[in-house]
């Protein structure tokens, strides 16, 4: 019974290492060993059962399902009903990752296979490329949820995430998996050589480490590299923390308008080059309502820099949600429409060929945004500064933020409202994913947050400023003060410029690698059906 059960044990336990990577509880080195528990019920559980697709299947959704249980938790705070359905829905990704990677090791395998250096790195490699494919179609598509990546979980090792301006998220993923990997194998291959007696090099796991300390080397090197030539910009975040049934509320909006004013008269005293208010702040529209723009336009008159906000905007050609910028004491407005909207939060697919569905979501989303077309730049009158416009989860998406860098973008501003997630872990999930935008394009954020966490990250993905109360929570009202360095030219990274190239070469060589491995199994069962075995007959 144990034999049977031990590795579904082992799947739910790395789906639980999993999850303890992340926020509310933030492991992340746990991520070095969290899938070796998985990978040793894969590839080395009692030969009888180990090549039974519908089992290898099923440990891996286990441990997804157990995985997406933990770290997608705050979603509760908006719908259970969503939260199970995406977890039956993301627990496949590890399903498929399960079957890609069981099949890379020949059924009919000898043991002795694992004491060999070329077929561990060989396994291991292609076992990772395979989960940083996974990793980047999840992101692709629909939902498009690529949330909580496995380099995610490495956010705060600032030197070995500095790869990412080369590979994106995808290429920290799979240093984590190729180690993850390779212990299991080493372990298998240690256990092999203790039975035999007879120990070799080894090479396989030398040169995960040695992967390890290169990439950690060339993070170092990029820490260490003289700034470029920069200008401080100073602003003033406001973070309004307003409930989402009163920011909601008709009937509240002259109410949330003046308290917002209110927060916002210490900030212009302060003379900072730019003040921000979150996404969506003002209940109406700001070129749609008279006391709104009249309201917004005069503190903008009354400010010596320029003034961003979040808001929504009802134009002749859709309906958005967006950012608006007012320079030149508000005599200039620039606007930028969201792109990446989010399913069931700011649309409903395919309203109208299910209008049930509509029916059953109409009181939180009764009429649909529509994603807006334009990477439009946004530029300061106060400094010569080109802000990169990203609205809440737009932040998680890294090929919005290239483009916007590859435009000439030299700060991402971000406009969001966490107040959805309550005091939820989602707010430090959410950050944690935005910090690789930096990274990934070496040019710095500011974030202002109607709650949740506002505050500023610098182009090497360091979290510089952050909004806290005295006991140390972001969830707020208050305003950050505080200043960063712009670099007054960019220099397009191989990531800015090329994108999730790395990603989609991983996925290029699983499908290869999952071709050949069926092939192999094709002629592997139709070897073993042309030449049954022989059945011994005992003399009478």
């Amino acid at each position: 019974m144990s034999r049977v059960l031990m590795p579904w044990i082992l799947a739910g336990l790395s789906g639980f290492l999993l999850g303890l990577c992340y926020p509310p509880f933030g492991w992340g080195d746990l991520c070095w060993v969290a899938m070796v528990p998985l990978v040793w019920a894969l590839w080395f559980c009692p030969p009888a059962e180990r090549h039974d697709w519908r089992r290898t299947a099923g440990l891996g959704y286990t441990s997804g399902f157990v995985f997406f249980a933990m770290s997608a938790h705050w979603l509760t705070t908006l719908t259970w009903p969503g939260y199970i359905l995406l977890l039956f829905y993301f627990a496949l990704y590890l399903a498929a990752w399960a079957l890609f990677a069981r099949a890379l090791v020949p059924s009919n395998a000898a043991e002795e296979s694992w004491l060999g250096s070329l077929h561990n790195l060989r396994v291991c490699i292609l076992g990772s490329a395979g989960w940083v494919a996974l990793e980047w179609l999840r992101g692709v598509i629909f939902p498009a949820f690529g949330w909580n990546g496995l380099g995610i979980a490495l956010h705060e090792n600032i030197a070995l995430i500095q790869i990412a301006d080369i590979t994106g998220v995808g290429g920290v993923s799979f240093l984590v998996a190729m180690t993850n990997l390779m212990l299991a194998a080493t372990v298998k291959r240690l256990l092999l050589e203790i039975k035999r007696g007879a120990r070799r090099a080894h090479y396989d796991f030398a040169v995960t480490i040695a992967l390890v300390a290169l990439t950690w080397t060339y993070g170092v090197r990029k820490l260490f590299t003289p700034e470029p030539p920069s200008e401080s910009l100073s602003f003033a975040a406001v973070q309004a923390n307003i409930p989402q049934n009163v920011r909601n509320s008709p009937e509240r909006e002259i109410e949330v308008l003046e308290n917002l004013k209110n927060q916002t008269l210490p900030a212009i005293a302060m003379e900072p080059d730019l003040i921000l208010w979150p996404e969506s702040c003002t209940p109406s529209p700001l070129l749609g309502n008279q006391f709104t723009w009249d309201l917004v336009k005069g503190l903008a008159q009354q400010h010596t820099g320029d003034f961003l906000l979040g808001t929504t905007h009802w134009g002749t050609d859709g309906d958005y949600n967006s950012i608006a910028l007012l320079t030149k004491r508000a005599k200039e407005v620039q606007l930028h429409h969201k792109i990446h909207l989010v399913p069931f939060g700011e649309y409903v697919p395919l309203r109208e060929e299910f209008p049930l569905l509509a029916k059953i979501v109409g009181d939180l989303i009764p009429s649909d945004f529509d994603p807006g077309k334009d990477f439009t730049l946004l530029e300061l009158n106060s400094k010569s500064v080109k802000l990169g416009p990203l609205v809440c989860f737009e932040d998680t998406v890294a090929d919005l933020a290239r483009r916007f860098s590859l435009l000439g973008a030299q700060c991402f501003v971000v406009v969001t409202n966490d107040g959805w997630f309550l005091q939820s872990a989602g707010s430090l999930q959410h950050l944690n994913n935005a910090v690789f935008r930096c990274v990934e394009n070496k040019i710095p954020m500011i974030r202002a947050a109607n709650t949740g966490v506002t505050c500023a990250i610098d182009r090497l993905g360091i979290v510089r400023e952050v909004l806290r109360d005295p006991s140390g929570s972001t969830f707020l009202q208050g305003i950050l003060f505080s200043k960063i360095n712009i670099p007054t030219s960019t220099n397009p990274t191989f990531f800015t410029r090329y994108g999730e190239v790395f990603s989609i070469s991983c996925l290029a060589v699983s499908l290869l690698a999952l071709a050949i491995s069926l092939n192999r199994i094709r002629k592997n069962k139709k070897s073993s059906c042309s030449n049954p075995p022989e059945t011994k007959t005992s003399a009478p």
